[in-house]
């Protein structure tokens, strides 16, 4: 970006214009003027060049502060679906405090918005008509976004846009209560049948059915796999590892190897060959062609009739496949394939909780703790169900 130059003023004064406004900087040409211009350049390089840069707190509104925080949001969570979480955060606050002094937003906006998140969506109509389903939002949904709004306040803090005593006052709202709200509980994430994912497996892609049996055997994230590239794997053992840049505890400085073992590797290797270090091992691009050359095996119509492969194709659709699967959409990906095929729906998350429970059963908690990348052995209790397989022998012999 081009750094605002520094220009006398007709009154003889130093100015600088950033954002359309002039700030004067004392006498054209004096060491002053030019030690308050690098100031003033400096701060807004440290801003990240926001257009709301030299408003006073009074003027400054509240969307200027949402729209400022989106800025640094995307560039700062990229390799994340996080920014699409804050994007769904802020529609309600832009909605209902876009047009406040961003100085005004307070504890009593802050629950208004806590209420918007628990009023029920309004039902939307499918295209034949039909009420789509409409998912109401559970107490854990709605304390997660509350903190995510705090998390805006607390930046626009760090920034100056708004005063110390506004992160202070939200603090002291309360989280959502179990048993003292109306919102529903969220179901704890548990494992999946193994045969409803053998049977989802046929009603994918082969990128899609490939990521999940990289799942099962490796227990990593949904977003661990979405994110690996060549150049992150090393093949030089007998066991390989993924070393990812981008995860969950890389900013607590914590590292995070994915062991691929033979059968993972057998999965892995294809997606290895012919591509660039830097390129997303499991590609939407790749597996939307997948997708399509499927439909136009499996077509019904003879060739000689109806439309040709790819003469239907929109020229300009309105959405297109990305560089690679972010936890949202791979699991948008299986619940689609689920509702195809009529099978029960279950997530990608599911996975790892099979694999936790079956490495724990064989090897043991600290060997799962290892493997599924847990720096406490507690955490590790949470995704491993207890084998109840045990529980079941010991009571058949003593009770």
């Amino acid at each position: 970006m081009r750094v605002p130059s520094y220009r006398k003023h007709s009154s003889g004064q130093a100015r600088v214009t950033i954002n359309g406004k002039d700030h004067l900087l004392g006498k054209y040409g004096t060491p002053e003027s030019k030690q308050a211009y690098g100031r003033l350049i400096a701060e807004y390089s440290a801003s990240g060049h926001p257009d709301s840069f030299g408003k006073s707190s009074d003027a400054l509104l509240f969307e200027d502060v949402l729209l400022a925080y989106l800025r640094y949001a995307k560039a700062y969570y990229k390799n994340s679906s996080e920014f699409a979480n804050f994007k769904l955060v802020v529609r309600p606050l832009a909605e209902l405090y876009g047009n406040i002094p961003a100085s005004s937003f307070g504890v009593k906006e802050f629950k208004a918005v806590r209420n918007w998140w628990l009023t029920p969506p309004a039902p939307q109509l499918k295209k034949n008509g039909e009420a789509k389903n409409v998912r109401s939002r559970t107490r854990q949904y709605v304390n997660k976004q509350m903190k995510r709004t705090l998390r805006i306040i607390r930046w626009a803090v760090s920034e100056g846009m708004v005063p110390a005593e506004a992160v202070t006052a939200l603090q002291c709202v309360q989280p959502l209560q179990m048993g003292r709200c109306e919102a529903k509980e969220a179901p704890p994430v548990t494992c999946v049948d193994e045969q409803l994912v053998s049977a989802t497996l046929e009603h994918l892609t082969p990128v899609l059915a490939d990521m999940v049996r990289f799942q099962q055997l490796t227990g990593c994230r949904p977003g661990e796999v979405c994110s690996i590239k060549p150049a992150m794997v090393d093949r030089s053992s007998e066991v390989w590892t993924v070393s990812l840049v981008q995860h969950k505890t890389a900013h607590r400085g914590k590292d995070r190897i994915i062991y691929v073992g033979p059968k993972a590797q057998k999965v892995l290797e294809s997606y290895l060959e012919d591509r660039e270090p830097d390129s997303y091992c499991f590609s939407p691009i790749e597996s939307e062609r997948q997708r399509r050359a499927l439909a136009a095996a499996n077509r019904a119509t003879p060739m000689s009739c109806g439309n040709r492969p790819g003469t239907n194709v929109a020229r300009k659709p309105r959405k297109q496949p990305g560089e690679c699967y972010d936890t949202q959409s791979y699991g948008k990906a299986m619940r689609n394939a689920c509702k195809r095929a009529n099978l029960e729906t279950w997530s990608p998350n599911q996975l790892r909780h099979n694999a936790a429970t079956e490495i724990r059963k064989q090897f043991g908690l600290d060997a799962a703790s290892v493997i599924l990348g847990h720096s406490e052995v507690g955490v590790t209790q949470v995704y491993a169900e207890a084998d109840k397989l045990k529980a079941i022998d010991v009571a058949s012999r003593i009770g």
